[in-house]
């Protein structure tokens, strides 16, 4: 949400250097709660002025909302001071928005489209895109062929001509609501340069695995890797026509549902919401066997401890499919493991946190089982990214372009949105380096609701140690004595504190 920020939004002429002057949609950030009087109004000069640091472009493909929502900014513009959402949902208008769609979200499509009738009010939220998305997501598990909107795409799927299904260009008068309005300003916000102009991750190329391991891995430090795609067919040969072809009729997971990817590929070149549906396959390689074979893990991820379990191992390898936009927000990786993931076509914008650093915004319960974040990525960046310019533990970030390779160490919270159509791949695994943390977490009380990806929760710590000791005899063993040597190593006072005398604070001297 907004929070205590007021969105202003209005049209204006900005001149070229050419003389020439076009129309651009901005939005500004009002810093003052107070009411906005006339006198308080920001002149096109002052708009200007105040772009690179409270302004936010929209994309060139972004359409006025569909139904005439504004920010709740400008009901202050408004001479009357009538709000239509107040007077269309009549005793209800007491109830927040997010309650109201609450409310709404749990009736069907076709008493959705009856009380679409009601008022302009109630069209407006019985219109709200995310409420059919859901209908669509939880009633057409074998897949939909997306028609422009999600309400179009409920109609057609089930054939129902009782919803009415009224044109876009129909438009409400002084409906302002800012939780309505930011569903569609962050489906149609162009990514701020500031947001993608820090790269401060390390960056390396043709070094070796010991380095990797020394340097990275051991430490649990982030790093891109450069050039260590170049022998992979994926590169050169994925692209739309290829994976449509190879994959055919073949059904990927996609959020709920499944879907072919020609109908995926039509839905994301119209998506245009805050959250664009993100495919994300595990079983992708055992669907079509050509695509494991396009592809080869890195020389420094070879060791994948979790291959011992065999069909047992938890889920571990995905392909990644999404348009500009969709991502994953910010998470930790599941099972305590670490990660890499490799950009086959596009490009991908990470930001990280080491794992004692809970990014703002993030609000994880005491046992890690669920995560409270914002809505969207974007709204992410819009509310929270600037508050860590001044923390002393910054993220790191970086954009990872095509023919590069990310390692996320395990433990590291981490938030991705594609800066473009993008396909990638990613593998999660467990070496020696982080044996004994992903056996830490298969342990604890509630790891029956946290492990992901696997049918027999209870019991996979048991089994996976099991079988480590099988395959690989005396590990465990050998890899928690050098840790607790390592945290002795940590404890032992230095040369200065062993000569101190901690209740004189002075030199000790014995002999």
């Amino acid at each position: 949400m907004l929070g205590s920020k007021t969105l202003i939004f209005k049209k204006q002429k900005r001149k070229r250097k050419n003389g020439k002057s076009k129309k651009s949609k901005k939005i500004y950030v009002s810093k003052k709660e107070e009411k906005i009087t006339k006198s308080h109004q920001i002149t096109p000069k002052q708009e200007v002025e105040e772009e690179d640091d409270e302004g936010f472009s929209l994309k060139a493909s972004a359409q006025s909302d569909s139904y005439g929502v504004q920010p709740l900014g400008n009901l202050y513009f408004n001479p009357s001071y009538h709000n239509s959402r107040n007077t269309g949902l009549g005793n209800l208008q007491t109830l927040t928005d997010e309650l109201v769609l609450d409310i709404l979200g749990l009736l069907e499509g076709t008493h959705l489209g009856i009380l679409s009738n009601v008022s302009k009010g109630f069209y407006i939220f019985c219109n709200h895109e995310p409420l059919w998305r859901n209908l669509v997501l939880e009633t057409c598990k074998g897949g939909f062929f997306f028609k422009g909107s999600w309400k179009s795409t409920f109609v057609s799927a089930y054939k129902q001509p009782s919803i009415p299904v009224l044109s876009s260009g129909l438009k409400v008068r002084d409906f302002y609501s800012d939780y309505l309005f930011q569903s569609w300003l962050c489906a149609n916000l162009e990514m701020k340069p500031e947001w993608l102009e820090k790269d401060n991750i390390v960056r390396r190329r043709g070094i070796s695995v010991d380095e990797f391991v020394m340097n990275f891995e051991e430490p649990n430090k982030p790093v891109l890797l450069e050039g260590c795609l170049e022998s992979w067919p994926a590169l050169e040969k994925w692209n739309r026509d290829y994976l449509a072809e190879e994959c055919g009729d073949v059904k990927f997971s996609v959020g709920p549902v499944e879907m072919k990817l020609e109908d995926y590929f039509s839905y994301s070149d119209q998506a245009r919401e805050e959250k664009p549906l993100y495919l994300f396959d595990p079983k992708f390689a055992e669907k079509v066997p050509q695509l494991g074979k396009d592809y080869d893990v890195p020389m420094y991820f070879n060791e994948d401890l979790f291959s011992v379990l065999g069909n047992e191992r938890p889920d571990y390898r995905w392909i990644i499919i999404g348009p500009a936009g969709s991502g994953s927000s910010f998470h930790i990786d599941p099972n305590s493991t670490s990660a890499w993931n490799a950009v086959i076509k596009g490009s991908k914008k990470w930001v990280l946190f080491p794992p004692d650093v809970v990014p703002p915004g993030v609000h994880p319960s005491p046992d890690g089982a669920e995560v409270a974040s914002p809505v969207s990525i974007i709204e992410w960046f819009m509310n929270f990214y600037n508050a860590t310019k001044n923390w002393k533990k910054r993220p790191i970030e970086c954009v990872c372009k095509a023919g590069e390779v990310i390692f996320v160490p395990n433990g590291w919270w981490h938030l991705v949105i594609n800066l473009e159509d993008s396909i990638a791949i990613t593998q999660n695994f467990v070496s020696r380096r982080n044996l004994l943390n992903v056996l830490e977490f298969l342990k604890k009380p509630n790891a029956c609701t946290l492990v992901s990806g696997t049918s027999d929760r209870v019991n996979l710590h048991d089994k996976f140690k099991n079988a480590i000791e099988a395959y690989l005899p005396g590990t465990i063993d050998e890899l928690t004595l050098k840790d607790e040597e390592k945290k002795a190593q940590q404890k032992k006072p230095s040369f200065w504190e062993s000569v101190t005398d901690s209740k004189a604070g002075a030199f000790k001297f014995s002999f």
